[in-house]
């Protein structure tokens, strides 16, 4: 029936004739630094001339602080961790009768089209688009047909920042240097330089203004204007603070079509209404007059089909290229709670491709000779638990109000931890199960179906046991042990990193729980037990745990998950990884075939940070230092 339907739309473009055009104007790793934002740096005319004409949003959010699991949020309309999909990257199926939303569109009738990234760490069916492609435009539909039209600009990403040669048309002795981050020459340029670029990028986005309009369809189609995430410097891109996650968001309805805007939609409008990236497939179909499927977590701000304000948006952090982590935040649009659920890690992990940013490179040499002040230093050093902000006096996240007493933040706290976990077991939040884990177990299969009963992954049971195993105010080893003796992987999992988080004392009490778990059927599991021992086991536990380790990391055992997790693991033991260099030399520069192709690379640049760091030499024939690798990261 669907391709019937689809069938009769494009034979008779009259059909669907009584719809607007829509029109998307991305661009990427900007956060709200535009003139109509208040920036007295940006030279966004532009973009100011468009939020003039239309509605400016206040506190839009993408869920990722970095690209692919954002675009994951978009094309599905769905909470990324409930896909499987929050990581950077991954590359998972969604569950049947889950549909890309372009797909929908296309059924109504829409000529869809993507010029050019895609990025959405999901399988694509070949239904999404009419074309996606650098050639891919609205002007190639048939006569009379409604479109829906992605123009993406990468001009701002953050491989611009460091692009070179570069002439300053900004001055860097102007721009406002956030108060986390060191105020110096290699900052100030960079801040500077991602100015420049933002100029460049609006007056792109005004061409493709003009050209829609000169072709006489300003009066039917409307405008989305977006940034994909925050800015690409440290502690924006790839953070879930308000610094990594809220972006720029324009929207314009021409007169025909107001009936279709945003309640509180006027010119020259802004709207305090908290909206976030799940909300744009429901908003878009709701403007086409389709109304959103059940499946989708987010709710339409527009259209025919408006849905109900949740009045909070939520934000991730999962993996980051080869980095492993799990973080989720919330906010109300004044504060913004942060729980990580791997606290003994810190901010400023070394991903490679980050650290090619003069930025990164000089904040952290500074670290390293304590030359930074307690805000400063706080990015290179393990997290706390928890984080509590005010934005309205604490823009930039710095005073972490959790260690305030005052009942009134106490309150806060307690109302936005609950609306996080209500949000995570609404959305079956699969963040909570360890990545190479959920691999092994999905096998290949979409990780929705996989995990959506709960004799399949008990959400309630298994979410409960990572947040008690990841509360370090809570010392008792004794808490652990019934998660070492779980039937589940998952929470044996989660009292193994629980011990490592715990440290020495833990450790030592379970160890022989912990030892029992090195030839646990979960890789997880056995890395997570590895760790700990290898660190305070005795000296055969210690042995037996370089086996595990050393198994493990080989990609060609395994997949490059497993082995990513488990290089992750010999990074943190630092020293004690050094009677095995002549091991970790001799591992393979490839995974197998069966491993995601976008994530193969990851454990050779784990193996030549490693051999930097540890006097070896790296793998060869594969991307080094940000050469040769996929364009977009």
């Amino acid at each position: 029936m669907r391709f019937v339907f689809i069938a009769l739309a494009l034979a008779f473009p009259a059909f669907a004739a009584n719809k607007p055009n829509i029109l998307w104007l991305t661009f990427e790793d900007s956060s709200p630094h535009l003139g109509c934002y208040g920036d007295p740096e940006a030279v966004t005319p532009n973009m100011d001339a468009l939020a003039k004409e239309g509605l400016r949003y206040q506190r839009a959010w993408s869920n990722a602080p970095v690209c692919a699991p954002a675009r994951t949020c978009i094309i599905s309309g769905r909470w990324a961790p409930g896909n499987g999909a929050e990581h950077m990257r991954s590359e998972v199926p969604l569950a049947e009768g889950m549909n890309m939303f372009p797909e929908l569109l296309r059924e109504a009738g829409y000529y869809c089209t993507n010029n050019a990234k895609e990025d959405y760490n999901l399988t694509k069916s070949d239904n999404v688009w009419d074309e996606s492609s650098g050639k891919a435009h609205w002007r190639n539909r048939k006569d009379g047909q409604p479109f829906f039209a992605v123009f993406n600009h990468e001009g701002t990403h953050e491989s611009k920042i460091r692009a070179k040669p570069h002439t300053l048309i900004h001055d860097p002795a102007k721009v406002v240097v956030p108060r986390y981050m060191p105020d110096t020459p290699e900052v100030r340029h960079d801040w500077a330089q991602h100015f420049d670029n933002l100029t460049t990028v609006d007056a792109q986005i005004a061409a493709k203004i003009k050209e829609m309009r000169d072709a006489g369809l300003g009066d039917d189609t409307i405008i989305f204007c977006f940034s994909d995430h925050g800015t690409g410097m440290p502690r924006s891109k790839r953070w879930p603070y308000d610094s990594g996650l809220r972006v720029p968001f324009i929207v314009y309805f021409p007169e025909k079509w107001k009936h279709l805007a945003p309640k509180d939609y006027k010119a020259d409008g802004v709207s305090e209404r908290l909206i976030s990236f799940i909300d744009l497939a429901p908003t878009v179909l709701s403007i086409a007059g389709i109304k959103p499927p059940e499946y989708l977590h987010g709710r339409a701000f527009a259209g025919a089909h408006p849905g109900e304000d949740r009045g909070m948006a939520f934000g991730f952090r999962g993996r980051m290229d080869e980095r492993i982590d799990c973080t989720r935040s919330v906010t109300d649009g004044r504060f913004i709670y942060i729980r990580h659920f791997m606290p003994h890690l810190p901010e400023g992990q070394h991903v490679n491709y980050m650290f090619e940013q003069a930025s990164t490179r000089v904040w952290f040499d500074l670290f390293k000779e304590g030359r930074l002040n307690e805000y400063q230093e706080a990015f290179w050093k393990p997290k706390h638990q928890e984080e509590l902000y005010d934005l309205q006096k604490d823009p930039w996240e710095t005073e972490n109000l959790i260690f305030d007493q005052g009942q009134a933040y106490l309150v806060k706290k307690q109302v936005m931890e609950v609306a996080l976990a209500q949000f995570m077991m609404e959305t079956r939040d699969l963040g909570i199960v360890p990545e190479a884990l959920r691999l092994q177990t999905a096998n290949g299969t979409s990780p929705v179906a996989t995990y959506s009963k709960d004799d399949a992954l008990p959400y309630a049971e298994v979410l409960k046991n990572a947040m008690l195993a990841s509360d370090r105010s809570q010392p008792d080893p004794s808490a652990l042990e019934p998660m070492l003796r779980s039937p589940r992987p998952e929470v044996r999992y989660w009292g193994a990193l629980g011990s490592v988080m715990r440290g020495e004392n833990a450790i030592k009490a379970n160890h022989e729980l912990l030892a029992g778990l090195l030839k646990d059927k979960g890789s997880s599991v056995r890395i997570a037990a590895a760790e700990a021992l290898a660190a305070y086991g005795s000296e055969t536990e210690k042995a037996e745990s370089w086996k595990v380790l050393l198994a493990s990391a080989n990609a060609a055992n395994g997949s490059s998950i497993e082995a990513a997790e488990a290089l992750n693991v010999i990074d943190r033991l630092g020293d004690a990884a050094k009677p095995y260099v002549a091991e970790l030399a001799e591992m393979p520069t490839k995974a197998p075939e069966s491993s995601p192709a976008r994530i193969r690379e990851y454990p050779v640049r784990l193996l030549q940070y490693l051999g930097e760091k540890l006097g070896f030499e790296a793998p060869k024939g594969e991307p080094k230092k940000g050469k040769g690798r996929k364009k977009g990261q």
